[in-house]
């Protein structure tokens, strides 16, 4: 997958009501959303003892990498290992799909069947959680919002409710415990995601007086409780 543009606010509610408004004039919602145009994201992210990952984004090293497990509304027949790498304000993901058995091994440290798995990513991380030392090391849960816009592949989505788990052994469970990872919960993260160019009615909708664009990482927000 190629580069995209990323672009990233942290809104309040008010903001979030009228932006809203005007991009559901120009925009569609997701299809891969619920009858509410929203879904669960859960994300193990991972990290090493030195925490490098949260170092570099703190450090603001432009070019930097990130591995995490994904899946949504709770639903564990579909998760992914997911790569996401940002150079300044691009970004790339890989992902490949993993079973809950192999998620669960790979949670309680059994490693030995990345080994030779089919699925370059999946050897990737197991590589790296040797010589980088990657582990489990926090969930991040939000309710996002997605909209579509086909000229330029424009992706934008609010992302609400963003919550965070401590760290313990077992991630997946029947039922998460979690806390508010923000100051103020009601905030929320607007992102704007596209490809070669952001449309001219995207841009005049997001151009506002009250917007700035911010780097914000849901994951250095969930990791400062540990």
């Amino acid at each position: 997958m190629c580069f995209r543009h990323e672009l990233k606010y942290l809104i309040g509610y008010p903001q979030y009501l009228e932006l809203k408004s005007r991009l559901q004039a120009v925009m569609e919602p997701d299809g891969h959303a619920g009858e509410d145009g929203r879904y669960l994201i859960r994300s193990i992210y991972f990290d090493n003892y030195q925490d490098k990952a949260l170092r570099e984004k703190l450090d603001g090293i432009s070019i930097r990498e990130k591995f995490r497990i994904r899946y949504y509304n709770d639903d564990l027949s579909y998760i992914t290992l997911e790569k996401k790498v940002k150079d300044n304000s691009l970004c790339k993901k890989s992902d490949e799909k993993i079973t809950e058995e192999e998620c669960r091994k790979l949670l309680d440290g059994s490693l030995y069947w990345m080994r030779n798995h089919p699925a370059l990513l999946v050897r990737e991380l197991y590589a790296k959680m040797h010589y980088q030392l990657l582990r489990p090391r926090v969930l991040v849960s939000y309710v996002r919002e997605p909209y579509i816009y086909k000229a330029g592949n424009v992706r934008v989505t609010f992302d609400s409710h963003i919550r965070t788990t401590l760290y313990h052994r077992t991630f997946l469970e029947d039922r998460v415990t979690d806390i508010h990872a923000l100051d103020t919960p009601q905030n929320m993260i607007l992102e704007v995601k596209y490809d070669g160019f952001l449309p001219a009615v995207i841009q005049d909708i997001i151009q506002t007086e009250t917007l700035r664009q911010q780097a914000f990482s849901k994951y250095q927000a969930c990791r400062r409780f540990g």
